[in-house]
């Protein structure tokens, strides 16, 4: 019986030993990302269950929710270890020289910040019935346009028609954002303004059932809005026929020094070998591509700086 006993006790201890070895082994990561509602959220879950499959559970990503891109660049002058979070580079680019939202805070900790790999851009689409027969942004004077209320879009749109020189040539609808599929159906608006991962859930539907026009900007109109350019491919939506060429806020995936080099490699092939994956279930992770990361601004993390070079990917001096 004591024999037994003594083997039970050995036994017991090596899957305890198992389990503490285990845990040990996986690595945690805290994805800071968006409010839970948004799409950001949504692609945030995405990356964590691809990330632990990719990874055979070796690491773990928790996804947690934020109030925006200005919390998630402050965080990250206090969070430790494996922080990630998603920013537009510019936000970053204003804490590390302490300017806007930041001034008067420390900089050396925002300085740590590095880039990990782009995500799906804040992509404007200009959405116009085609009966209503507009093809350019000039022709959208006296016609009926939803912006929408305090979003990303509605403030970007606003800004476009003052810098076309639109302002008081576009008739604003009042309603919500929620409503423009509808109140374009049955004509009550000419067009309604969106921003978002491309495609745009809000678009596809309106396209499926309504004949619409999608805008491009020319190069002139995108060099004033001071954005970065986007293709969104011909055939993207029902009845689309050319690619169209609009402006985008980039979003990135950052992470900061206190991140070790292996961890940040691994997170970042991951993201690309699962991205085709993760585009089988969500189409918005098909408008990311390897020539987004000269967008990004600032410095890369060295991590995923030897992945980029295992795999070829454009990178420039400054992002060393």
């Amino acid at each position: 019986m004591n024999i037994l006993r003594t083997i039970g006790a050995i036994a017991t201890g090596i899957v305890a030993l198992s389990a503490v070895s285990a845990a040990q082994a996986e690595t945690r990561v805290t994805f800071k990302s968006a409010k839970a509602a948004s799409s950001y959220y949504q692609m945030a879950a995405q990356f964590a269950e691809a990330i632990k499959t990719g990874t055979d559970g070796e690491i773990i990503v928790t996804v947690e929710e934020s109030q925006g891109s200005v919390q998630n660049v402050m965080e990250a002058s206090v969070r430790p270890g494996n922080y990630v979070f998603t920013s537009p580079p510019a936000l970053v680019g204003l804490a590390q020289a302490g300017k806007g939202a930041f001034e008067g805070r420390p900089t050396e900790k925002f300085n740590e910040v590095r880039a990990l790999f782009p995500i799906p851009s804040l992509t404007m689409h200009f959405v116009m019935r085609a009966d209503v027969g507009v093809t350019d942004f000039a022709g959208l004077e006296g016609k009926t346009i939803l912006l929408g209320k305090g979003s990303f879009g509605a403030t970007e749109g606003e800004k476009y028609l003052e810098l076309f020189g639109l302002t008081d040539k576009v008739k604003l609808s009042e309603a919500e954002l929620s409503n423009a599929v509808a109140a374009l159906k049955n004509g009550q608006i000419d067009g309604f303004v969106t921003a978002g991962s491309w495609p745009a859930p809000n678009v596809i539907e309106a396209a499926a059932g309504t004949d619409v026009n999608i805008l491009s900007l020319s190069d002139e109109q995108l060099a004033m809005t001071k954005r970065d350019l986007t293709v969104i491919p011909a055939g993207t939506y029902n009845g689309q026929k050319d690619d169209i060429r609009t402006s985008s806020l980039s979003v990135v995936a950052y992470a900061t020094t206190q991140m070790d080099d292996e961890t940040a490699y691994q997170l970042t092939k991951t993201y690309w070998d699962q991205k085709s994956a993760m585009s089988s279930n969500a189409s918005w992770w098909k408008g990311v591509t390897q020539e987004m990361l000269a967008n990004i601004k600032g410095k890369i993390h060295p991590g995923a700086l030897r992945y980029y070079a295992e795999a070829g990917f454009p990178v420039r001096d400054d992002q060393n």
